[in-house]
């Protein structure tokens, strides 16, 4: 599966050396990276109301793979700005600072960032299943600030955006009624 997922990688990296990035390389490759992001980041959580809606359990198997390829391309999106901003640090905070939408995608990835680094089995048994839980629910924040980060960076068509959004707030709302329905049986 992560092979797979790298497959867009591949892609980019030919495109790259053969020149068929277009006028704008820095643009496009930037454009694929956060899109592959957030498409992966919303893929890992549909993972688990597609188990609850289907009864399949396979869902539950791959989801910490796509949370952690979203984690990858959402950091190849941002070392590739930084290599659009010649990898200075005063540029970079200033831009962070002046633009919201640049603002919000850096948020969504500093909350991205623990969440990788807490991914594995070992780090579950340190923190404990309830705290580990807790924390990984930043990842709702992260997705939501990864749609408005797509939306305010959409210039015409927000299309791409606006289906984005609708998907996750499907994603919530069956995580919602399932909360709903677990309460009212209790």
């Amino acid at each position: 599966m992560v092979v797979g997922g790298l497959l867009p990688v591949g892609g980019l990296l030919l495109d790259a050396v053969t020149g068929a990035l277009g006028a704008n390389p820095v643009q496009r490759a930037l454009l694929q990276t956060g899109q592959l992001a957030l498409a992966l980041l919303i893929l890992s959580l549909a993972c688990t109301p597609l188990r609850l809606l289907t009864g399949w359990t396979w869902p539950a198997r791959v989801r910490k793979a796509l949370g952690l390829l979203a984690f990858v391309y959402a950091a190849l999106h941002f070392l590739i700005y930084l290599f659009d901003h010649a990898f200075t640090p005063g540029v970079v905070l200033e831009d962070v600072l002046k633009r919201p939408f640049v603002t919000v995608g850096f948020a969504a990835l500093v909350l991205l960032v623990p969440l990788a680094l807490t991914s594995t089995r070992d780090a579950v048994r340190r923190m404990g299943f309830a705290r580990w839980q807790r924390l990984h629910q930043l990842v709702y924040v992260a997705v939501g600030l990864g749609v408005l980060h797509y939306w305010w960076g959409v210039k015409k068509d927000h299309t791409a955006p606006l289906i984005a959004a609708l998907v996750v707030a499907a994603l919530f709302a069956v995580r919602l009624l399932r909360q709903r329905r677990a309460r009212a049986r209790s």
